[in-house]
């Protein structure tokens, strides 16, 4: 019997691919990737794989993950790209392989209806008589939609408030005792998993899952003996959140509220259970006025020992506490409100950590705090999440494979790899088929003062301002802080002609969508549009990055690792903080360069690239290309591409100077 193809045939000229597509281009990288998988995953091994922009890294694990004949789950680092694998990549692979397997799409519970919740909303009594018109209609929505999934329901904002009071989480969620739980939404999807060949889930589901917090539901990952992990750069940050713990205003208001829902419905007659749960909101909200300003992420040994916040901090364990008492009274008369007596006790034992917060703890986890204009979040993070995922990882599947456009540092996967704790594994870099050197300049202007000096921004927007009329608009501005931003912005407009998108005017995809379709316009960002944001074609040909990404050396958890590596005698700046920053750095500028047309000119203001010696780690970790400090060249640059935009000759009259790799 003759052998199966490998996985890059199907992908190559005479395959099904190039058949099934129009204007269908073969990649090499992307064959020799889609081979190293379908061996790792036949041999039950651990690959590492950096796949360049432009690669098609999703066909190229797709493929080999059907073929495969294993349960596979694929998690990504959005819903968005959720939602495109499920909808749009899978399918093409599954008609181009002729290869009918099951797959699932499964997020988490969050993102779908909950019969039970959206029936106790509308006479929760926190809604007004509009508000109730909309629970009407999802009730009307929900007798229809098969999956339940709130994204389907085009006639409600994903963030509007209502949709926490009608989706479950995994604290309020009943379980078997629900009177919903045939016609549950979740269970449905989750029992469409377990009978899937090929799921796709995200980070945060597969971190809940792996960490058992989705209790009742946790057979899903050991069932699997394949996980791709793609965008696989984010995933130590998700897991840092979830190996943790925190409580937050959020959850503190949800419950109360939760809690009275339950008492109207159940325990009319316990008025008091509804007074113990209002006086536990109003000591939350309390508590974040206690916490002092806005904006402010600290260690909770900034605040902890003050007089106002040990006080609030006392009167909201015994506002948990006698809530708990009451609750454990009504627990019998419902599912719902035993519930809420077991979320009461979870909550106090999480609060019991800050309140308690010694040396002994401090080894253990990170804690801190973040607020914002009417909420807070108290975390416990661990310092090191090597051990845990490691542990978590050998419970699971045979083969893992991670993958992403940025996953290396100096032509190393050290950094990525010790983070999570991974020993015995297979690396390789497939570069990307975009011709950088003849599609992108990297610009490095001259003379710009240290990041820290007062004059940085304003130098830098006139360092910019003739780049922008050379790329006549057409450009990202990408800033390490919104102080930055803002201060920017306010020149930009006296210095340039051009339409001015901001971040935080519209929501994001809102944003995108307006600078898409105007031309010539110019949008400023912060960290949410350094990655994940595609924008291919003539509407963006710059991006201007202000400084380095370095991470805010007053970020608690930077500071407690940095400490901690320090102590293991280790060098948390070239081996922490560099890499960290040149993982972002490679986003940001990979924000240029999406498809083979694309063409256009990145600039750096950071003088630190030419003048300290990590700048060097910084160059060598980018894709080759060009670099100059003339401004002339940049000029050049544009005209050519401005004459015909499918010159495909080497560029000619730019500096040839390109960082040794």
């Amino acid at each position: 019997m003759p052998a199966s193809p490998k996985a890059s045939y199907y992908l190559g000229g005479d395959g099904p691919f190039a058949a099934l597509l129009d204007n269908y281009q073969v990649r090499q990288s992307q064959l020799e990737l889609s081979d190293a998988i379908e061996q790792a995953i036949r041999q039950g091994k651990v690959l590492v794989a950096e796949a360049g922009t432009g690669i098609g890294k999703s066909f190229a694990y797709a493929v080999p993950a059907v073929l495969s004949g294993e349960k596979v789950i694929v998690s990504t680092g959005t819903k968005h790209l959720q939602d495109q694998l499920f909808h749009n990549d899978l399918p093409r692979v599954m008609q181009a392989l002729e290869t009918p397997v099951k797959t699932a799409l499964l997020k988490g519970r969050s993102n779908y209806l909950c019969l039970h919740r959206m029936h106790t909303a509308e006479h929760s009594g926190f809604v007004k008589r509009d508000a109730q018109a909309v629970i009407h209609d999802v009730q009307q929505w929900s007798n229809q939609t098969e999956s339940g999934d709130i994204a389907d329901y085009t006639e409600l904002p994903e963030d509007s408030y209502l949709w926490p009071l009608m989706t479950s989480s995994a604290d309020n969620c009943l379980g078997g005792e629900c009177d919903y739980w045939n016609d549950c939404f979740v269970v449905k999807a989750r029992k469409q998993a377990q009978d899937a060949d090929v799921v796709v889930i995200n980070h945060h589901l597969l971190l809940a899952d792996m960490t058992l917090k989705d209790e009742g539901f946790a057979e899903l990952l050991p069932s699997a003996s394949v996980f791709i992990i793609d965008e696989a750069h984010q995933l130590h940050d998700v897991a840092s959140r979830f190996f943790g713990s925190t409580i937050s205003s959020r959850q503190l208001i949800a419950l109360a509220r939760d809690s009275i829902a339950e008492q109207v419905n159940d325990a009319p007659d316990m008025g008091e259970l509804r007074e113990y749960a209002e006086e536990l909101e109003n000591t939350a909200r309390d508590f974040r006025l206690a916490l002092g300003d806005s904006g402010q992420k600290e260690a909770w040994l900034r605040v902890r020992n003050k007089p106002s916040v040990r006080q609030v901090m006392a009167q909201l364990g015994e506002a948990l506490k006698e809530l708990e008492a009451s609750l454990q009274v009504a627990a019998e008369r419902s599912r719902g409100l035993d519930q809420c007596a077991q979320r009461v006790a979870a909550l106090r034992a999480t609060l019991a950590r800050f309140d308690d917060a010694g040396d002994a703890n401090a080894e253990q986890a990170i804690l801190w705090f973040e607020t914002y204009s009417k909420s807070f979040m108290l975390h416990a993070t661990p310092i090191d999440i090597a051990d845990i995922f490691r542990k978590h990882t050998d419970d699971f599947a045979h083969s893992w494979l991670f993958t992403s456009a940025t996953l290396q540092v100096n032509h190393s996967f050290d950094h990525f790899a010790d983070a999570l704790g991974l020993q015995d594994y297979q690396a390789g870099e497939w570069e990307s088929p975009f011709d950088y050197m003849r599609q992108c300049l990297l610009y490095l202007p001259t003379n710009m003062p240290e990041p820290s000096d007062a004059q940085f921004t304003r130098e830098m927007i006139d360092r910019a301002a003739p780049v922008l009329a050379a790329s006549q608009g057409r450009a990202f501005l990408l800033f390490t802080s919104f102080r930055a931003l803002n201060e920017a912005q306010r020149q930009l407009r006296n210095a340039v002609d051009y339409p001015i998108f901001e971040q935080g005017d519209l929501p994001k995809h809102e944003l995108l969508a307006q600078f898409r379709n105007t031309p010539n316009a110019i949008l400023l960002g912060t960290s949410s549009f350094w990655e994940g944001v595609d924008v291919r074609g003539e509407a963006l040909s710059c991006v201007i990055i202000d400084k380095l990404p370095f991470a805010s050396p007053g970020d608690p958890v930077m500071q407690a690792r940095i400490d901690a590596m320090r102590k293991a005698g280790k060098q948390p700046f070239m081996d922490y903080q560099v890499p960290q920053a040149v993982i972002a750095l490679k986003q940001g500028i990979g924000r240029l360069i999406r498809d083979v047309n694309d063409s256009g000119v990145v600039m750096i203001a950071d003088p630190r690239l030419t003048q300290k010696g990590y700048g060097r780690v910084f160059l060598n970790s980018l894709p080759r290309m060009p670099i100059t400090r003339e401004l002339a060249d940049v000029q050049a640059f544009y005209q050519r591409h401005h004459q015909t935009e499918d010159n495909q000759a080497e560029p000619t009259g730019v500096a040839d100077e390109v960082a040794s790799r």
